[in-house]
């Protein structure tokens, strides 16, 4: 139920009578009798099995798995999701993790690397063996391996701690509506690659490529767009709905994609580095013999991927 804001010690509101604005007489004459306190106002009832106004309907009937060791954490971001009208399930190791994952499907998960017994790469990766689940891994400040190895194993976003439970929930909202299918758009092909982004299914040569949430949109974005160079920033901005970040999760995830859908990973011919600016899909064969400061910046993208060197930025 909503209630007037009220000032602080302030009392209750005052009731009104007669013409809106009008204030009983505080002195009132002898002999006055004093106003009837007026019946209060019936509040219309709220329609049935409606989330409440501040919860997105995307939230309804949506579970989500909160798997942390930390009690304060766990029960910190469970909260937050709950109040945002998520589902949510909790587990304090990776064994529990995997349980409540089987009994009970989640539509997304939020993962602590560091776990007791089972870490939170291997879970992920059991996660993932088991079906596609769109994975939030939560990594400590600054350390930027462990972010890159649960990108490497297919987590969709990480977020730091120190952490805000806002952002967090913004963050699953946004790796949410990249999962529903898009009514009624049109399949992209090109290279021997097929992509629907109805059905959520991508195709190379008419075999279906296991894809990440990340790794689909990515790719969806460069057959929309081909031959076009787009920036690190760009791409996070138009991909992952960013305008801030690590960059080095873009380039993780075109190293990542490129080893499923080029020939010669190690020599990639669709998804180009142009030196200096970032990325361009090129669906030719023009490009394949290409050498110079594009292929040394490939050389260099390989033996350390997340590093300005790629882009040359």
């Amino acid at each position: 139920m909503h209630r007037a804001h009220e000032s602080p010690g302030a009392g209750p509101a005052p009731s009104v009578n007669g013409s809106p604005g009008a204030a009983p007489d505080p002195h009132p004459g002898p002999g006055a009798l004093p106003s009837p306190e007026p019946a209060p106002r019936p509040l219309p009832a709220p329609a049935p099995d409606s989330p409440p106004a501040s919860v997105p309907a995307s939230a309804a009937a949506t579970r989500v798995l909160v798997v942390d060791d930390d009690p304060t954490v766990a029960e910190v971001v469970s909260g937050y999701l709950e109040r945002a009208g998520y589902l949510v399930d909790r587990a304090a190791d990776g064994a529990v993790a995997l349980a409540r994952a089987a009994a009970h499907r989640p539509d997304l998960v939020v993962l602590d690397l560091m776990l007791p017994g089972i870490d939170g790469l291997e879970v992920c990766r059991r996660l993932r063996a088991q079906g596609p689940v769109p994975v939030i891994m939560l990594t400590a400040r600054g350390d930027e391996d462990d972010r890159i190895l649960g990108l490497e194993v297919g987590a969709d976003d990480y977020v730091t701690k120190p952490f805000s439970p806002r952002e967090l929930v913004l963050r699953v909202e946004s790796v949410l509506r990249r999962t529903r299918p898009v009514p009624a758009a049109r399949p992209l092909r090109a290279a021997g690659l097929a992509v629907d982004p109805s059905a959520r299914r991508a195709t190379k040569n008419g075999t279906e490529l296991a894809l990440t949430l990340r790794e689909f949109d990515l790719l969806a974005f460069f057959l929309k767009h081909p031959g076009r160079a787009y920036a690190r920033e760009d791409l996070m901005r138009e991909v992952w709905g960013w305008d801030f970040g690590d960059l080095s999760t873009v380039t993780v995830h075109v190293r990542r994609l490129r080893g499923k859908v080029e020939d010669d990973p190690a020599r990639p011919r669709l998804i180009q580095t142009v030196w200096g600016v970032g990325y361009r899909f090129d669906d030719t064969e023009a490009t394949a013999g290409q050498t110079g400061p594009t292929g040394a910046a490939r050389s260099a993208g390989r033996e350390q991927p997340v590093t300005e060197k790629e882009t040359g930025a």
